[in-house]
């Protein structure tokens, strides 16, 4: 029973991997093998209409809530684009040193992250690649660093999609899955950020690189980590990089007489920011007002079994487009919008399909008992099983491209795993975010998208065999940090 429950999920991996079809082609393929499994070896007590009726329109439901955070990162991305203030940003911090290394840390790094929390889906890497590349970086290099530098924040990218789409699939706490997740990274990240310092100059370590290098990941990681144990997965490598870098160019300042951008244009572009960080921050932190906003709640259920929620004053989906919407007609950037979210709704549904497609095959097979199937075998791992469990999340972001997709895969995969060897589910779940954004580095579609911005179309192999390294050497260290803490529960 353990092997047929491992096909439809070994079907959509190949069908991925190795035919490189759409994730949603993929999603569909896998979907029919559930079915058929689900109909004939798994068949529910609820019966196989009910299933098939609640399980879709879970899925249904968790695509629509997701795809509003999607659809609100997406605008704000068409939006700060099309103001122009992301070239300004961008322009801002390669202008402050004429350090090779710092430079690195300025963009691939501490900008990498800022996009990646804002926007996510790809979108630091094929902005910080060409700028990187325009500095002077040999094109392959550029790319490598721009991989490796945003990686850390990939959890929580687009405004949290990835995590909040774990919680949509658990009843797991919001700021205890997302504090052990920013933990894990902030215990691992100075791997990934030394390596990227490393490649970005020529020869050893400074001692002047080792302190910058430390400075910087001290900047992201301790707003990052409290963000997410005190207010959840929204704001963590936004508000982490944003706080971070101010912190790193106020010494970059004092210590080397860095000279700072104009802040009047700057001032402008960080409106939609500042707005987005203010709400999300007093909706999670400010009890009364969250739970007023949370209260307005629409709900529904279906024969007791399957059933969903959605709170649209509370959803970061809502917060992030008011954000939006408020900060164009406050910076006097209203003609903007229309075109912004027009851009966003049309590159929306590639992503819909692919999710609905994943989201269906999960739901399913949780319903079926597939996923519990699956667990009980994975079981027989054992005290080894948590120093896998990373390499599950990096499996996924590498087959299907996106950290959301892994995450909507296993999760629940791994919550079964360890409610059947008794482990911490909010552990193996942020085992799994850990593992889904650390694979980010070695994702083809991650690859591909960074080689077409700087003309190295047909050199993606080249590029694998850069990063593949430093990732397993970040999977390792995780694995040992994730087997510790489970061995300490």
């Amino acid at each position: 029973m353990g092997l047929a429950a491992a096909v439809p999920l070994a079907l959509a991996l190949a069908a991925m991997a190795v035919l490189r079809v759409s994730a949603a082609a993929a999603g569909a393929v896998g979907l029919a093998a559930a079915l058929i499994l689900a109909v004939t070896l798994f068949a529910p007590d609820t019966g196989t209409g009910a299933m098939l009726a609640g399980a879709g329109a879970e899925a249904v439901h968790t695509t629509a809530t997701i795809l509003w955070i999607v659809l609100a990162a997406l605008a704000l991305y068409e939006f700060q684009n099309r103001a122009g203030a992301i070239g300004r940003i961008r322009d801002a911090l390669s202008g402050m040193t004429a350090d090779r290394r710092v430079q690195a840390i300025l963009i691939a790094w501490f900008f990498g992250l800022f996009m990646e929390g804002a926007a996510g889906f790809g979108t630091p890497v094929a902005l910080a690649a060409p700028l990187l590349a325009g500095l002077g970086y040999d094109p392959a290099r550029a790319v490598v660093l721009a991989l490796l530098g945003h990686a850390a924040g990939v959890s929580f990218g687009a405004v949290g999609t990835p995590t909040l789409a774990q919680l949509d699939l658990s009843d797991l706490s919001p700021t205890a899955l997302a504090g052990s997740s920013a933990a894990l990274h902030a215990v691992v990240s100075p791997l990934l950020l030394l390596a990227t310092v490393r490649l970005a100059g020529d020869g050893p370590l400074s001692r002047s690189d080792l302190g910058w290098t430390a400075l910087a990941w001290i900047c992201f990681a301790v707003p990052s980590v409290a963000i997410a144990a005190l207010a959840g997965p929204e704001l963590p490598s936004l508000a982490g990089a944003l706080a971070g870098l101010a912190v790193f160019v106020l010494v970059l300042r004092a210590r080397t007489g860095a000279r700072l951008p104009p802040l009047g244009p700057l001032g402008r572009d960080l409106v939609p920011y500042a707005l987005i960080l203010a709400a999300i921050l007093a909706t999670r932190l400010i009890a009364p007002l969250g739970e007023a906003l949370s209260s307005a709640a629409l709900s529904w259920s279906l024969w007791e079994t399957y059933g969903g929620s959605f709170a649209p004053l509370y959803h970061p989906g809502t917060l992030l487009m008011a954000g939006v919407v408020i900060g164009a007609l406050v910076t006097g950037r209203g003609a903007l919008l229309a075109p912004a979210i027009g851009a966003a709704l049309g590159r929306l549904w590639p992503v819909a399909l692919a999710l609905l497609a994943m989201l269906s095959l999960s739901r399913l097979m949780v319903h079926s008992g597939q996923i519990a199937t699956l667990a009980e075998a994975a079981a027989g791992a054992g005290a080894v099983w948590p120093l896998l469990a990373p390499l599950i999340g990096v499996l996924g972001t590498f087959v299907t491209g996106s950290a959301t997709a892994s995450n909507i895969l296993f999760t629940e995969l791994q919550i079964e795993i360890a409610a059947t060897l008794s482990l911490p589910p909010t552990l193996m779940a942020a085992a799994q975010s850990f593992g889904s954004a650390v694979g980010n580095v070695v994702a083809p579609h991650n690859i591909i998208a960074g080689c077409a911005t700087v003309g190295l179309v047909g050199r993606e192999g080249d590029i694998l065999a850069r990063t593949l390294g430093t990732c397993a050497l970040a999977l390792a260290a995780g694995g040992a940090l994730i087997a510790l803490a489970a061995w300490l529960a």
